[in-house]
């Protein structure tokens, strides 16, 4: 991915998810740049998932890790993002397929 995303490039539903799970712009661009593919996304669709860490409460809970997970699809040579969710906890597994 070239170019940051603004918040004028996410259909308002994106938005509305992003807002109600708490991950940031910032945390998708990342997430979509150099996160790891994610094994559950849908036959036909991409995903891919990063941990950041957070160390704040969510919810009424402190956490200390957040896992962001970014599904998506290819249109015509274009990336049409489709939701995004996003888990609280500690110790989760990462999986880094960087090449060297």
């Amino acid at each position: 991915m070239s170019d940051p995303l603004t918040e004028s490039d996410l259909h308002p539903h994106l938005i509305a998810r992003m807002e109600q799970r708490g991950v940031t712009l910032t945390e998708l661009q990342q997430t979509l740049e150099h996160g790891w593919d994610a094994s559950d996304a849908k036959p036909g669709s991409y995903g891919k998932t990063a941990i950041f860490p957070y160390n704040a409460e969510w919810e009424g809970h402190f956490y200390e890790q957040k896992e962001v997970t970014v599904y998506y699809k290819v249109t015509e040579g274009r990336l049409v993002l489709l939701t995004v969710m996003a888990r609280y906890g500690k110790n989760f597994p990462e999986v880094d397929d960087h090449e060297d």
